[in-house]
């Protein structure tokens, strides 16, 4: 599962289970209790970089319909070097700024979209400027991702004559990748062959990694698949992970397993897939049930298939308070991503932000962190996690939207590693 998965599934929880965050005495409590068992908690500093209105102009960001509700589309989020790249699936275009909020260039659909106001009609119109707007027939973009070059690469929705469907997977194959070079340019549409291919399935997340290589990780009904392209758009690997075929921990009576997300190392060809576990458990009516057993990071070497090795995940455990008792629960956390060294950022919502899970391959160490994401903000959220280890974020209230970051790499230098 992709970031913006997890996201989801992160926006439910928040809902369900948001009357036992309000309370200060159940913080206290969690934070007690995974302190003394993983070790201390770090509070990492949030720096608020600038703020966007909500709208369809180019300095804008459409994440809300004009009523006030929230659009039927995904925002996504990207940051490499400094700069931020939002992919605006219900605004029809991709935008680039400074860390100032200096809009630098904007690629967007003509027939969804006004004219720029403020920026140049072509970056290659005569004379001298820095901020430019290209248009190109984007159609929904989504996920995101920017390579070393700062080549753009944004999932978006093919052509209607394009799309087919797999009869074999019962998939529906009308994605496909717009690959932008470091000026907006276009260069060309991935697909599942490489340049110019057939639509991909659903794509739930795009990863750069070594030498500028593209992970595309893509959900269907019977599992996921996941294409590995060289950076210059070349098919080099194809890996099928089948619902059938979800590996098992060893010695443990699993009812089911559920794969929560999927992601590329930045700097090896692996992959990693979080995958909660669940056994039978018997329900208050008597019905059979099913309970968290234990969730685990399983790592696949991308050349030959093979998973080298595994990380045990903890739960994320809270104590609630049921009939003048309490009750210790426990729930998975979510996979936020992949930094370089086989290190996994992991997260769980808690009132006022986000509890933070770092664990390492190899290694039995554990950090934990604290993000602060206001109540108010809790309209929107997206993230983008950096090869480096700093988490950016785009918050938002009913008004705004704010991009912001943490410096979570500094969890990484207190690790004994």
């Amino acid at each position: 599962m992709t970031i913006h998965r997890a996201l989801s599934k992160v926006r439910v929880m928040n809902r369900s289970l948001w009357p036992l965050f309000r309370s200060p005495v159940w913080i206290f409590l969690v934070f007690a209790a995974l302190g003394c068992s993983r070790g201390r908690i770090s509070s990492v500093a949030r720096m608020d970089l600038f703020s966007l209105e909500i709208g369809p102009l180019e300095d804008q960001v459409n994440l809300f319909n004009l009523t006030g509700g929230e659009s039927s589309g995904r925002t996504n989020l990207a940051m490499r070097d400094g700069l931020f790249y939002i992919s605006d699936t219900s605004g029809g275009k991709i935008v680039r700024y400074n860390s100032y909020g200096d809009l630098l260039f904007v690629i967007y659909n003509e027939d969804i979209n006004p004219p720029p106001i403020t920026l140049r009609r072509s970056i290659d119109e005569e004379g001298i400027g820095t901020r430019w707007s290209i248009p190109y027939p984007l159609r929904e973009p989504g996920a995101i991702t920017v390579d070393s070059r700062k080549h753009i690469y944004a999932a978006g929705k093919a052509e209607r004559d394009r799309a087919s469907s797999d009869t074999e997977t019962g998939s529906i194959l009308d994605n496909l990748v717009y690959h932008f070079d470091d000026s907006g340019r276009f260069i060309n549409v991935l697909g599942q062959e490489g340049n110019g291919g057939r639509p991909f399935p659903l794509i739930m997340g795009i990863y750069a990694s070594r030498g500028d290589e593209i992970a595309v990780v893509c959900l269907l009904s019977s599992g996921w698949n996941i294409y590995w392209f060289s950076a210059e758009g070349t098919l080099l690997y194809l890996v099928h992970l089948r619902n059938g075929s979800i590996p098992l921990p060893p010695d443990r009576e699993i009812r089911y397993a559920s794969v929560e997300a999927v992601a590329a190392a930045p700097d090896e060809r692996r992959l990693f897939f979080k995958v909660d576990y669940y056994r039978a458990a018997a329900a208050e009516n008597g019905d059979a049930a099913a309970a968290p057993d234990s969730s685990l990071i399983w790592i696949m070497n991308v050349e030959n298939g093979a998973y080298e090795e595994s990380i045990q995940v903890p739960f994320f455990e809270y104590t609630a308070v049921e009939n003048d008792k309490k009750i210790t629960q426990r729930l998975p956390y979510a996979m936020l991503g992949v930094v370089r060294n086989s290190r996994v950022f992991l997260y769980f919502p808690v009132d006022g932000g986000y509890s933070l899970l770092v664990l390492t391959a190899g290694s039995r160490e554990q950090r934990m962190g604290f993000i602060q994401v206001r109540n108010d903000e809790l309209e929107y959220n997206t993230f983008n996690l950096s090869a480096e280890g700093i988490l950016s974020g785009l918050v938002a209230t009913e008004w705004e939207a704010r991009l912001v970051w943490w410096r979570t790499d500094r969890l990484l230098g207190e690790m004994n590693l």
